[in-house]
Order: C-alpha cells, then structure tokens, then sequence
C-alpha cells in the first residue's frame, strides 16, 4: 500500500515514522478520517453481504446456507485472531525478525489510545480498515472447497490459515517488512490477498477432494440473481478496498477509485465479448465474473496506472482468467468450486505483470522510483509474486494438513454431502416449498 503526498510516494512505515519527533509530526484530519471510515465500511460490505451473496448464488440449493454460514463466520473469527494479536504481528516493528513478522507490542490492541494516529486518521479507524482486508482474504478461499467440507474443518483451517499464512505475509509486504522495503508495485493487496488466497484456494483444492458428482452431473449456480446482487456489491465495495488504501481524501485517491471502477468494467465487457464470440451467447455469471476478474487485475495497478491504463489492465486479465478456469476443471479436473484461483490467483498475477508496464508515463502512468526503470520494476514485481506464491502453497499446505489432522478428516460423509450441508449441518434450509 502507497500514500501519494504531493508528487512523491510514502510508504506505510514511512508514515509511521513521522510519528517521531525528528519528523514532522502529522495531525488528526476529520476528513480523512470519515474517508477512511467509509471505506472500511464499503470493504466489510464487500465480505459482508456482497461476497457471501455472490458464493451463496453460485452453489446450489441444498448447500447456500452452508457457504453464507461459512463466510459470515469466517469474517467473525478472524476479527477476534485480529484484535487479539493479529493486528500487532502485522504492523508493529518485531525487532531482529522485522523483515518477517512484527512484535507483540500491540497485542490485545494495548498501548493504543484514542489519540494514536496512523498518518493523518486515528489507529482505531486504519486497524478497522486493516481488519476488512484480514477477513475478506480467508473468506475468499471458502469458495473453492464448498459443498463438501466440514464445518469445523472450515473454521480450524481458516484460524490456522490466518496465523501462519496472512499475518506474517501482511507484515512483509505492509508493515515494514523485506518486501515494503522493495518498493512493489501492488497497491492495494494483489499479492497478500489475491494471489494469496488464490494459491490457497487451489492446494485446499487438491488436498480436499472433488466434490462426488464433479464431472457427472452440471453442478450450476442455483441463483444467478443472489450472485448478480452480490457481485454488484463487490464491484461498490471494491471501490473502497483500493480507494482506501490512500488513506487520504484527495484528488490521487479519487484516481484510484476511478481506476478500479475502469478495470471492473474493463474486464466485464472483455469476459462478455469473449463468450459471445466463442460461446455464442453473452451470459449474465460471465459479465459479473469478468468484472470481478477485471478488479483482482487492476487491485495491484490502481495507484500507479492511468485511466486508460486501467481499462486495458482490467481487460487484459480476463483471457488469462477464462483459460485457466477451462485448464484448472476442464483438463486438470480440480474441483475448485468457485474458480477462486482461476479468477483471483491467475488475476492477481496477471495484474501484478502488467502494472509496471501501464505504469510507463508514456502510457499515462505514474512511472517508477527514482533509479528503477520497466525491467528493474517487472523483476521486483514478478520476484514478489514468485515469493507469495510459494508462501501461500507452503504454509496453506501445512494449515490443511494440521486441520485435517485435528479434524480427523476434512469431508462430511457421502450422506451428507448427497443430502446437502444446510441441512445435515446447520439443521436449516434455504428455501421451502409448500405443498
């Protein structure tokens, strides 16, 4: 993440710095501060309906309950693994092991006050924000292991998930750690949150099994209308996941914005002319899909593109993310349920290449630290993402081999997976059908 002050560009711990009396010591701006407060609060919209509608269309009937539950839960508990210690090991200075992980200073949210500042805005509102991306990350990968896992399994993964995986890796791109310390191009959290979750989605995957009738009967989505609501409000949302990440109110961060809402309708446009061509037929889960593969795309490229440079971006992801939703089920026959590592590993990846590129002020962007030139940026970029991407497959692996250990096995039984999850789990169903 990237503060623009003026033409130069601050990093996270550079603003923390300023808290120190060698620098110059920032003050409390109100209109920062309710502009990052309302973007906190588009960012659990995005979790918050707007994620767990858009799962819950995509699954079918017997098991929308299962996936509502899993995300609303999911968003629960990493709130409470935050605020205990998960907000302190990501952004605190950990001494000798900075470059990897942060302190314990911060545990249980101690020595902050009402007047502790993050920048310009107090540290309740920039930990709530921080909050919003912890949740949604783990939330995401609930979608690639739905309709076939237990519940308790879900919910020891995710809290294993979110220890050994998400705080440490936030800590080395965003608190201060060897990764910030490179100056990537990633706004907004390509690498931490969607090649992160991405990855992971893809090893639970794998680890976890098809899914019984995969392959023999078109397991559709039951609802286009709850995943159309909740795609449009991910699309809203996402507005402020990127915006936000300036933690000011200002004409930069209002570029960012703009940009996200391009490369959402980059992408949609691009993922509906490619199925119309090739498919024949424009298709509703297509055009919200490819917004959202548009908006994974430009999440690392917002803060250093163009406008112009933003709808190219967006609309350059789509093909990557189309022919690996057809390799990953079609050819490799892996059961990620909801295409998360189609759409948001191959996104994130896909966008974190091509932001150096649209970043050339030639083409409109906002050009590269002093010194760095297209090659050296793209060799930082694409070392990060080879770094995320091995993090996330090593610690996901360990995270669902412990789970499935505690859980003496990741699956509901046959009967129950046949008869769906709301019911044999959760004792409810989504529907009801009168006689």
């Amino acid at each position: 993440m990237r503060l623009r002050k003026g033409s130069t560009l601050i990093t996270l711990p550079a603003l923390l710095l300023m808290a120190f009396p060698a620098f110059a010591a920032p003050t409390l701006s109100s209109g920062d501060t309710a502009f990052v407060f309302v973007t906190a609060v588009l960012v659990l919209m995005m979790t918050l309906p707007g994620l767990a509608l858009f799962y819950g269309g995509l699954a079918q009937s017997k098991n929308v309950l299962s996936i509502l539950m899993q995300v609303f839960a999911t968003v629960a508990l990493v709130a409470v693994l935050f605020t205990l210690f998960g907000y302190s090991y990501a952004f605190t200075d950990g001494g000798t092991v900075n470059s990897y992980l942060g302190g314990a200073s911060k545990t249980l949210l101690r020595n902050i006050t009402t007047d502790s500042l993050v920048g310009t805005v107090p540290e309740y509102v920039y930990i709530f924000f921080m909050l919003t991306f912890a949740a949604i990350t783990p939330a995401l990968i609930a979608g690639s292991f739905a309709e076939r896992v237990k519940f308790s399994a879900a919910m020891v993964f995710i809290a294993l998930w979110s220890i050994l995986n998400y705080v440490p890796l936030a800590h080395m791109a965003w608190g201060g750690g060897w990764m910030a310390a490179l100056s990537v191009q990633d706004f907004a959290g390509g690498d931490v949150v969607h090649i992160n979750s991405g990855v992971a989605a893809l090893v639970v995957a794998i680890a976890i099994g098809r899914r019984r009738q995969f392959g023999t009967v078109a397991l559709t989505p039951h609802n286009m209308t709850m995943t159309l609501t909740g795609g449009c409000l991910l699309m809203i949302g996402w507005l402020g996941f990127c915006g936000g990440c300036a933690l000011q109110a200002n004409g930069y961060a209002m570029l960012v914005i703009f940009n996200t809402l391009l490369g959402a309708c980059g992408g949609a446009l691009a993922w509906m002319l490619l199925e119309w061509k090739f498919q024949r037929h424009p298709s509703l889960l297509g055009i919200v899909t490819g917004s959202v593969a548009g908006m994974v795309g430009i999440t690392p490229a917002c803060g250093y593109v163009g406008p112009v440079g933003a709808l190219c971006v967006g609309a350059l992801t789509v093909p990557f993310c189309m022919a690996c939703v057809r390799l990953i089920k079609q050819r490799l026959q892996l059961d990620d349920a909801f295409d998360v590592f189609a759409i948001h590993g191959t996104g994130g990846i896909v966008g974190g290449l091509l932001t150096p590129l649209f970043a050339l002020p030639l083409l409109g962007g906002q050009g590269y630290i002093a010194g760095r030139d297209l090659l050296g940026q793209l060799g930082v970029n694409a070392s990060s993402i080879a770094f995320s991407i091995l993090f996330s497959a090593l610690t996901s692996w360990v995270a669902i081999k412990i789970t499935a250990f505690v859980c003496r096995g990741l699956r509901v039984d046959q009967e129950a997976e046949f008869d769906g999850l709301d019911l044999t789990t959760h004792g409810e169903v989504g529907y009801r059908h009168s006689n």
